[in-house]
């Protein structure tokens, strides 16, 4: 039953609302009774239980819908901007549209299964789970400020209840990977996909560091140390489009070493681009994307035409192919465009300074790993990345509405289902396999061992010397086993790496151990098909 409790100079009427949970006895406006004498302060708190245990509530009417709730529990939340927008998004597509206008008092267990069940069949279990999980966080926190209007969470789940304890019953599917091979052709394809180095230089600095998304989007020139480089920062891209600039996941501050090789790669990168500071952090990025700033919406040709007084075939040649049009054709067609709120692509400053995750998906990762671009929806279907064959191996990309009919073969996948995120997953993996401790592997890929025995574990310089060479000779096998296939490349960076290794091994007498390894493995039948035949 209910007690009483002493608190200085008057008692406070305690009775249990369930196992373990107390509520106080309050008046109509929400405070604390205080009670003079115990026994009236006990009988008080009997009274409060009773009614409890004969299922009444207790000042139900003061509890609001949870919309209402919602709305001023946002404005105390004081979290990540990247965390807030997940939440507002979760919270504005998933939860208020079912139980915005539902007091939360009436909002029982099974109300919340069945928005779950009907959840699951639209989305992930994953993302089922996360919403799940938003709203018994909101429920937690209502209970704390209506301790007797809500007795209990209706979103929590009662765990292994009827099921088979063990692995979760809603995996997803497993990471896809890539060894370091597989990460050099993709980088060779990368930049063929843009006709620049730059996504080559991005996706062997990704394969060879482990970076998260954010963090390689984000790297500044001024972190590119002589032997490491520097994560202080990231670029994470919200949903409207927009990069916030933010510190890295978990506060994930290190030092990545990288080998010279890498280090060489990074610096004529920097100075080859030579972009100026963004315009929404003022950073210095490496990367940068590769579509083009176009506005809120370009202007038509016919727009153009009728501005510049040419016609509509000369405006599309001095966009395309501006040594077929004269100079001053030219210039009253940039004057045009320039009127109408638009300009020629004339390099990297009319590049927009960051790829988005989606542009970067559908325009170089998938069809670089798979040998296809992704579906778009039911008006663009997913379709082969179509090449020309007949020239520098591995092709030309063709590009346009008759590329299928021009194209001579097509690109066989090299890692189907790689994601940006999967060349993380490659660079664990890979540092596992040269024998990396794991004290090293944490301290380079952002991770917290809390163990006891991480506390007594750590990295020396030798373990960093060892991790370089072993980067090292997988980064040289590649290059061998890529020589195999041709000696050359389109690509003018990996061109020259390839000739250079090239004379490097002339200079030998024999490969070293790790190449002559992948050479063998190789020769013996591994499928490396770059090439199939459209149908």
């Amino acid at each position: 039953m209910g007690y009483a409790e002493k608190r200085g100079s008057y008692y406070r009427a305690r009775y249990k609302t369930t196992a373990g949970t107390y509520g106080t006895v309050k008046d109509d406006q929400g405070r604390t009774i205080r009670f003079e004498r115990r026994r009236d302060a006990k009988q008080a708190a009997d009274a409060a239980e009773v009614k409890v245990r004969a299922g009444a509530r207790v000042d139900r009417s003061r509890v609001p819908t949870l919309g209402e709730f919602v709305q001023a529990w946002w404005a105390a939340q004081e979290l990540a901007e990247s965390t807030m927008e997940n939440y507002r998004n979760h919270i504005q597509g998933h939860i208020l549209p079912y139980f915005g206008d539902r007091i939360l008092s009436e909002i029982t267990p099974e109300d919340v299964a069945a928005w779950a069940r009907g959840q699951r069949e639209l989305y992930a279990p994953s993302s089922v789970q996360t919403y799940r999980s938003i709203l018994h966080l909101i429920f937690e926190d209502a209970r704390k400020k209506y301790p007797e209007g809500l007795t209990s969470n209706p979103a929590a789940q009662q765990r292994n209840r009827g099921r088979r304890a063990g692995r979760a019953r809603h995996r997803g599917p497993e990471k896809v990977i890539t060894d370091p091979l597989g990460a050099l052709l993709i980088a060779e394809r990368a930049a063929l996909m843009t006709g620049r180095p730059d996504e080559f230089v991005q996706t062997i600095t990704e394969s060879y560091t482990g970076l998260r998304t954010g963090e390689i989007t984000g790297l500044d020139r001024a972190y590119i140390r002589p032997a490491a480089i520097r994560v202080e920062q990231q670029l994470y891209e919200l949903s409207s489009g927009s990069h916030v600039l933010c510190p890295p996941k978990d506060d994930s501050y290190r030092t990545v070493d990288i080998p010279g090789w890498l280090r060489v790669l990074l610096l004529d990168q920097a100075a080859r681009t030579q972009a100026p500071p963004c315009d929404c952090h003022q950073v210095r990025t490496v990367f940068r994307s590769a579509s083009l700033v176009t506005g809120a919406k370009p202007p038509t040709r016919a727009a153009v035409a009728a501005a510049a007084g040419v016609s509509g075939a000369t405006v599309s040649r001095a966009q395309a192919r501006p040594d077929l049009v004269s100079a001053a054709a030219r210039a009253r067609v940039a004057a045009a465009l320039e009127e109408l709120g638009a300009g020629l692509p004339t390099g990297g400053d009319r590049y927009v300074p960051h790829w988005g995750r989606e542009d970067y998906r559908r325009a170089v990762s998938t069809p670089a790993a798979s040998g296809w671009y992704p579906s778009a929806g039911d008006r663009s279907p997913a379709r082969p990345v179509c090449i020309d064959a007949s020239g520098q191996w591995p092709g030309t990309v063709l590009h346009g509405r008759h590329s299928s009919t021009q194209a001579t073969a097509c690109w066989a996948p090299v890692a189907a289902g790689l994601t940006p995120h999967g060349r993380r997953h490659s660079h664990a993996s890979w540092l596992e396999d040269i024998g990396t401790p794991k004290v090293l592997i944490d301290e380079r890929m952002g991770h917290m061992d809390s163990s006891v025995s991480a506390r007594y574990k750590h990295v020396m310089p030798a373990m960093r010397h060892r991790l370089l060479v072993g980067l090292t000779e997988l980064w040289q096998a590649s290059l061998a086993a890529r020589a195999t296939m041709n000696p050359r490349s389109p690509v003018p960076v990996l061109d020259r790496l390839l000739q250079e290794h090239e004379q490097q091994q002339l200079s030998q007498n024999s490969p070293r151990p790790a190449i002559a390894r992948a050479l063998d493995r190789l020769h013996r039948g591994v499928d490396l098909a770059i090439y199939k035949m459209p149908a």
